[in-house]
């Protein structure tokens, strides 16, 4: 991205990357900056801390924003996956210690993170997913908190969570409303299906659909477009709050129903999710070596 500056912090965040261009209008994060490490592209705990701190340090009190100014919040990756979901390593082991307390703070974090995206940081954010690789299970959540999707063609997206017993518990049902009928929400968490990029544009869940390698420009394109008409987007923000709301409460609630959920399983649906982790650590070694 040659026109993209990679922002100066003196804060470190060794899971993620962040890019800006000189006005501050945009900000870029990508996850999975340690994939080179052999790092699993998924929503490990220290990654989703990161995140936070960062989304934090750029969101922007009332008092401090200023008339018609709209920004823009892209979500991508640094790796070939875009996100493989929750981190089933640490899901597996709170599971069976039982530790309710602590699988409820990483749901909690993933809540907080997805309800600060969608409601747009405040209000003057524009929030969009920029979908390069597999997005699965709680990954996709993420995308699905987005204002847009652009996902590249050939791309997976789906919520295979009921291959282990479990469902989506931090957004996906919620999210998939405001784009698809309940009923077709509900096909689609029950299933377990992974459905191709160009599926998910058929269905209304992506809203840009571009070939391999153009998504890039492609969000690019979209932040100009917008930036012509940044009051009518702000606006826009205004009333999807209003008209289209996903409340923190609803989130959580939801939530605590997942945490619950999963502190039932039993151990076949644990095995598979060890089965499962083993399948991205051997993916994420590949793509380090």
């Amino acid at each position: 991205m040659s026109n993209i500056e990679k922002l100066q912090r003196t804060h470190s965040y060794p899971t993620i990357r962040v890019q800006t261009p000189p006005d501050g209008s945009a900000h870029w994060l990508y996850m999975h900056a340690d994939a080179s490490q052999g790092a699993r592209p998924c929503c490990r705990f220290e990654m989703l801390e990161d995140m936070w701190s960062y989304m934090s340090s750029i969101t922007l009190r009332e008092s401090q924003r200023q008339q018609g100014r709209l920004r823009h919040f892209v979500l991508a990756s640094a790796a070939s996956a875009y996100n493989l979901g929750g981190d089933l390593e640490l899901f597996g082991r709170l599971i069976r210690e039982g530790n309710r307390e602590r699988l409820l703070a990483y749901a909690r974090r993933c809540v907080e993170g997805v309800h600060h995206v969608h409601t747009g940081f405040g209000g003057d954010m524009h929030t969009v997913a920029l979908i390069q690789g597999d997005a699965l299970g709680g990954g996709l959540e993420m995308a699905l908190a987005c204002h847009t999707i652009v996902a590249e063609e050939g791309v997976g997206m789906g919520l295979p969570e009921v291959l282990f017993g479990l469902f989506p518990g931090m957004g996906a049902y919620s999210f998939l409303c405001k784009r698809v009928t309940a009923r077709q929400a509900e096909k689609m968490i029950l299933s377990g299906e992974v459905y191709s990029s160009e599926e998910m544009y058929r269905l209304g869940v992506v809203d840009v659909l571009v070939p391999k390698g153009q998504g890039e420009s492609a969000v690019q394109d979209l932040i100009r477009q917008q930036q012509r008409a940044p009051h009518s987007h702000l606006a826009m923000n205004a009333v999807r709050r209003i008209g289209q709301p996903v409340s923190y409460d609803e989130l959580m609630g939801i939530t605590e129903v997942w945490v619950d959920t999963a502190l039932a399983l039993g151990d076949k649906s644990l095995r598979t999710m060890e089965r499962i982790v083993r399948a991205q650590a051997r993916r994420a070694s590949s793509e380090a070596a």
